[in-house]
């Protein structure tokens, strides 16, 4: 058992569900039935980073059940936020839990983004100009190219939205997915359509802002994923380093658990 698994064994946090504050590993539980286990510790819930890897979670959780892959996420925000963003994004709230001063992404050595702080500025003032900085690339490595890639396309990325789905964006007219073929086709990520999709998450997460983000002063913290082999021994992670890098194959994300072996 590695040292960070026993790390996230001993931590407890208010589970999304029903408030309770409990251990975010059920140790009796893991135990009875043997799987690997995803924890994955998210920035603020109203990040690109996290409504987006709860998208990604929904789309392949034929992969994660027939690898046995128990996920539990940590975010920082409050139960409000969690409710909200379990609601929107589908992600099952009794495996979400919350940390509302990131004390496990310091404790995990997370990178917690630009630091600057400008005299006269309000903490949650300087927290703003960082977080505006990284989206802008600086202190964000990637950001700026994943940006682009939302609007360029990406052949080596699935299709994100059905030719009968419909999108609500606003201020964009309702959406429907065969739109998105004139811009080259179908079965991969077309021209605009990632962006389409951010621009509704971004339309969700600023129509509640206050629910999503009680506390800007989190707004640059960034996350980290780690997966666990049934034994508690670290078999993969990912320490994010920028917004919307919160994996090595941005493409594909949850790639990296293609290569395990079915149980």
């Amino acid at each position: 058992m590695s040292d960070l698994y026993s790390q996230f064994q001993v931590l407890q946090l208010q589970r999304v569900s029903d408030g309770a504050i409990v251990p975010v590993l059920d140790v009796s539980a893991l135990a009875s039935t043997p799987s690997r286990v995803l924890v994955l510790v998210w920035p603020q819930l109203g990040d690109f980073d996290s409504v987006e890897y709860a998208s990604w979670l929904k789309r392949e959780r034929e992969l994660l059940e027939a690898r046995k892959i128990v996920v539990r996420a940590i975010a920082i925000g409050d139960r409000e936020g969690g409710q909200r963003f379990c609601n929107y994004t589908n992600f099952p709230s009794e495996n979400l839990f919350l940390d509302p001063i990131a004390s496990i992404h310091q404790d995990l050595g997370l990178y917690p983004g630009l630091t600057l702080k400008l005299p006269g500025v309000s903490p949650a003032g300087n927290a703003w100009v960082n977080f505006l900085l990284m989206c802008a690339g600086i202190g964000s490595p990637g950001t700026l190219r994943e940006v682009f890639r939302g609007y360029l396309g990406d052949r080596s990325a699935p299709q994100l939205i059905a030719d009968d789905e419909v999108i609500h964006a606003k201020p964009l007219p309702p959406i429907q997915g065969r739109f998105f073929q004139r811009a080259g086709g179908s079965g991969f990520q077309r021209p605009f359509e990632l962006a389409t999709v951010r621009l509704k998450n971004m339309v969700e997460v600023l129509g509640h802002w206050q629910t999503y983000v009680p506390d800007v002063q989190w707004i640059t913290q960034r996350g980290g994923t780690f997966l666990f082999d049934s034994e508690g021994t670290l078999i993969y992670e990912h320490r994010d380093r920028g917004i919307l890098g919160f994996a090595k194959n941005m493409s594909q994300p949850l790639s990296f658990l293609e290569s395990l072996e079915l149980s």
